[in-house]
């Protein structure tokens, strides 16, 4: 694949604010004039060099290591070149400066990254990971992150590609040659080459669907009527006071976000204003609020008194919750009655928030409602980008078996299966989908 755009770009590489060190990434065509203009001399590729970077008038900006990278052996494909020096804010943006002066421009969001796709360097799902593995929330959602940047995904992306051009020959051989009928598919046992491909597309999507919720987690709220636990259990949670808590009704009046990390998934846990009836304008807005988070929500957790049970109210509540919704009953405030902790049934579990009681039972449940089947060494970080992908091509794949007697219409839902695989790995993209991807990244990356 030839170069992609042939002017030099350059941007800060290590994160804003001061530090030790500071780099800056530059990446063209060809450096070589540029690198001799910026320091006055050539650098033997990878090897670090201790140079003294000067402006037009030769006065030092920055001293510390340069070393030249050349294309296509490169992280872009392209001649790199990257400063390594003190990690001020007004030094690095001096040196930039001096970068622009001499004929680069600033790099884009993900400009480096992109470049490396389009030089063919790293398919479009590797590319991401690049930008996920900077994100992880996690040491598990970073180890995946790294296994989607080996490859990983990817090679279970190109391995169903390959299946689906295989039996796509098939079928276009079938349709070339109208005397060969639908005994020759048979003798070449296609039904059972699209079963096994769509066997095998399942699996793919059971691992796809952890690596997102590895990179994304999913977002629990918490519920329920004033004062039955639900701050206590959300500071219970986060190991630290991050909600008020109090014996007054209504203490909390909006939602309280905190990030939760349990066995590596993340969790965006957020605790509510008690559902109640209220006068209180104040009040009123924050259970508006409650409701609002309830129906961006991918669990809801129910505090229930375990003195009272289940009330009408709760009963009102339960009513009202968006069908489909995952929701747990978590009776609350078990010291206060003796009752056993811990999971009692499928969507139930007896806790104390305040003494601690039944969490690791509640985590389990929580993790196991949000679909999480436990981490193991072959899952790979993905993005709901990718899922959709992987949906449509089921959905392809089912009416091709739908279709299997009538050969134009199996052939046609074939290439469109085949097409939706290949956007994961940007083998078949849209402009504007490369712009929103790489738009995301950081600067420098």
């Amino acid at each position: 694949m030839p170069l992609y755009i042939p002017d030099t770009i350059a941007a800060i590489a290590t994160a804003p604010g001061r530090g030790g060190v500071g780099v800056i990434r530059i990446s063209g065509k060809a450096l070589g004039e540029f690198t001799e203009r910026l320091l006055g001399r050539s650098l033997t590729p990878r090897y670090a060099h201790f140079t003294r970077w000067r402006d037009e008038r030769g006065q030092v900006l920055d001293e510390g290591l340069s070393l030249s990278f050349p294309g296509p052996n490169s992280f872009t494909g392209e001649d790199v070149l990257e400063l390594q020096g003190h990690g001020g804010p007004v030094v690095l943006n001096m040196l930039l400066r001096r970068c622009i002066e001499l004929g680069a421009r600033h790099a884009e969001p993900g400009e480096f990254t992109k470049r490396a796709f389009l030089n063919g360097k790293l398919d479009l799902a590797q590319a991401e990971a690049v930008a996920d593995l900077i994100d992880a929330q996690s040491e598990a959602a970073a180890k995946s992150a790294l296994r989607s940047l080996d490859g990983a995904f990817s090679s279970e992306v190109n391995a169903l590609v390959d299946q689906l051009i295989n039996l796509r020959m098939l079928v276009e051989a079938t349709l070339d040659f109208p005397e060969e009928d639908i005994d020759f598919l048979e003798a070449a046992n296609a039904r059972g080459k699209l079963g096994g491909i769509r066997e095998q597309l399942l699996k793919v999507l059971a691992t796809a669907t952890q690596g997102r919720l590895l990179r994304e987690g999913a977002h629990v709220v918490l519920i329920g009527q004033p004062n039955v636990g639900k701050s206590s259990l959300m500071n219970a949670l986060a190991g630290e006071d991050v909600a008020i808590v109090t014996d007054i009704a209504g203490t909390t009046r909006d939602t309280v976000r905190e990030l939760l990390s349990i066995n590596g998934v993340p969790l965006h846990v957020i605790d509510t204003a008690g559902l109640r009836e209220t006068d209180d304008l104040v009040e009123r807005i924050g259970i508006e609020r409650t409701w609002a988070a309830v129906g961006k929500a991918d669990l809801a957790l129910l505090l229930l008194d375990s003195r009272e049970g289940i009330t009408s109210h709760d009963q009102a509540i339960l009513e009202r919750l968006p069908v489909g919704l995952p929701v747990l009953r978590v009776f609350n405030k078990i010291d206060l009655t003796g009752e056993q902790a811990g999971t009692v049934a499928e969507d139930e579990v007896h806790v104390s928030a305040k003494q601690g009681i039944g969490l690791d039972a509640l985590k389990n449940k929580l993790l196991e409602l949000a679909g999480w089947q436990g981490m193991d060494d072959n899952i790979w970080i993905a993005r709901e980008r990718h899922l959709d992908a992987i949906r449509r091509a089921q959905e392809h794949l089912d009416l091709a078996d739908a279709a299997y007697q009538q050969i134009e219409l199996l052939a046609e839902e074939l290439r469109l299966a085949q097409n939706a695989l290949n956007e994961i790995t940007g083998a078949f993209s849209a402009d504007d989908l490369l712009g929103v991807i790489f738009s995301r990244f950081c600067i420098g990356k």
